[in-house]
């Protein structure tokens, strides 16, 4: 079966979301590092939590704190927001699907080296990997074994543009590790999964459109993207598989300065009851205790975390390196690009 890949190169990606989302005037190099006024933030996020921010912005605006702040927004994959911004696209937030994302910044001089170094540890939000179906489940998907049957067609954003997407590779892998297969054969059954994978869009927002849309039996996907299209009336039902990877995506200050003050005030609300209650809202778990709106989420017992299979940089470089990666191997051996 044909593959269907969208990928788009940097200097595309960096004029396609300062026209959409942040205006022309916006593009060119980064006033990142010195900061604005502080009475308009410019918020680069990842696709997924746009929903969550047209709720989280006003609410942020309604407070003391947030009193006459204005926004910018831009959303898109999460590799290719962070490479945007470490390439001149300004930022005085951003939130990422993955904590590599952020550390590139860090690199960059972008982002303070103790970004994470706080009681979220830098998260902002939390989900956890899930397997999205059509109403009904015609074809009788429980978990992640039904994923590699013959006939299953699977849905799943490309893994070198989308942080989403990685965290469904290691959601997969991690599973098959936690059911006692050796690292060999969880490599194997990543070669089934993606032999049956007949659409890899740029981000997890767009594979959840081309799923809507009629593609395919199955879409590996954030639980939150789950239960917002649900709540919308969409047909579908989603499994949460009993073992699966908590999914925890970061948050951080760009620069310094006024701009920097205020985009702190901002993540400090994200992550306050207040705060928290709305992401829950939104069909993300929290990322501090005492929220009520926690006790909704179904508790996965085999739940894991990407520390259980080593951490983000091992990961990276054992899975996604562009030479030697494990997908890597595995996309280029079925056509797939695998261009950034």
């Amino acid at each position: 079966m044909k593959k269907v890949v969208m990928t788009k190169n940097t200097f595309a990606v960096i004029f396609s979301v300062c026209a959409a989302a942040i205006g022309l005037s916006a593009c060119g190099s980064s006033s990142s590092s010195s900061g604005g006024s502080g009475k308009s933030l410019t918020l680069v996020a990842y696709s997924t939590p746009q929903a969550a921010f047209e709720k989280l912005i006003p609410a942020f605006q309604a407070t003391p704190q947030g009193k006459g702040v204005s926004f910018k927004q831009s959303y898109g994959p999460s590799g290719e927001q962070s490479r945007a911004v470490s390439n001149g696209l300004h930022a005085d937030v951003v939130d990422f699907s993955l904590e590599p994302d952020v550390e590139r910044l860090v690199k960059a001089g972008l982002v303070a080296a103790d970004w994470n170094r706080n009681p979220t540890r830098g998260f902002v939000s939390n989900s956890v990997a899930v397997i999205i179906v059509r109403k009904g489940n015609p074809k009788h998907i429980t978990g992640w074994a039904d994923l590699v049957k013959p006939g299953v067609q699977v849905v799943t954003p490309n893994p070198f543009t989308s942080g989403g997407a990685r965290w469904n590779v290691m959601a997969a892998y991690g599973a098959q590790v936690r059911e006692g297969k050796t690292p060999a054969q969880a490599q194997e059954y990543l070669k089934a999964l993606f032999h049956n994978v007949v659409s890899q869009d740029s981000s997890a927002r767009n594979a959840l459109q081309t799923f809507v849309s009629g593609r395919g039996d199955a879409l590996i996907d954030y639980e939150n993207e789950a239960i917002t299209d649900k709540q919308k009336g969409e047909p579908i039902e989603y499994v949460v598989p009993k073992d699966t990877i908590l999914i925890e995506n970061p948050i951080a200050a760009v620069g310094k300065g006024a701009g920097a003050a205020t985009a702190q005030k901002f993540i400090d609300y994200l992550v306050s009851p207040a705060g928290q209650a709305i992401w829950a809202a939104q069909g993300y778990r929290p990322v501090i205790s005492g929220v009520a709106a926690a006790a909704k989420f179904p508790n996965p017992p085999g739940l894991f975390t990407i520390g259980a299979l080593g951490g983000w940089p091992k990961v990276t470089k054992e899975f996604f390196d562009p030479e030697t990666g494990i997908v890597t191997k595995i996309e280029q051996s079925q056509g797939v690009s695998t261009a950034k």
